[in-house]
């Protein structure tokens, strides 16, 4: 069985500035102080969680906010952004995506002969590079971290008839 979380004993400061923070207008603010209030009165995790309906998670995060950062930082809302991104495309998958993408996609049996970062998620599921079927967000990142600057492709008509600008002229003007 898991030992029941609570807060440790609040000052009277703490405790004030817990009870203040019931009266902000900001949700994020008020569920952290009624979720670090309630555990200080002596009440376990799930019955936070059901009173305030929110997850079991959500209230020992309070509480180990609280617990790290004491009461006015855990009160401030932080960035939800993950602390470590674990590329799926790792710097040795990358370099062979570099290369893959030096090939024509031809080579590899498609029906194009322009590269985009969609068609190469695609090529590199089907050659190994990658486990799954990255996002072509992935894609790109990776090729940005090699230094690697990707534009889309742009469609040109070019002739070798040397009139060609003249030509083409007339027919747009």
């Amino acid at each position: 069985m898991e030992v029941p979380l609570y807060v440790r004993p609040l000052t009277d400061g703490e405790r004030g500035h817990l009870e203040a923070g019931l009266r902000s207008g900001d949700a994020f603010v008020l569920r952290r102080c009624q979720a670090v209030l309630a555990s200080a009165r002596g009440e376990q995790v799930p019955r936070i969680a059901a009173v305030l309906g929110c997850d079991q998670q959500t209230i020992r995060n309070a509480i180990h906010a609280f617990e790290r950062m004491g009461p006015s930082a855990c009160l401030a809302r932080r960035s939800r952004r993950p602390h470590r991104i674990h590329a799926k495309l790792d710097v040795a998958g990358a370099e062979r995506l570099r290369a893959l993408l030096h090939h024509s996609p031809r080579a590899f049996g498609k029906e194009t002969s322009v590269w985009t970062l969609d068609l190469a998620a695609d090529v590199a599921v089907e050659e190994g590079i990658t486990a799954e079927r990255v996002s072509d967000e992935t894609v790109r990142m990776a090729l940005k971290r090699l230094g690697v600057a990707w534009k889309r492709a742009k469609h040109r008509i070019a002739s070798p008839d040397p009139a060609y600008a003249r030509k083409k002229g007339r027919a747009t003007a």
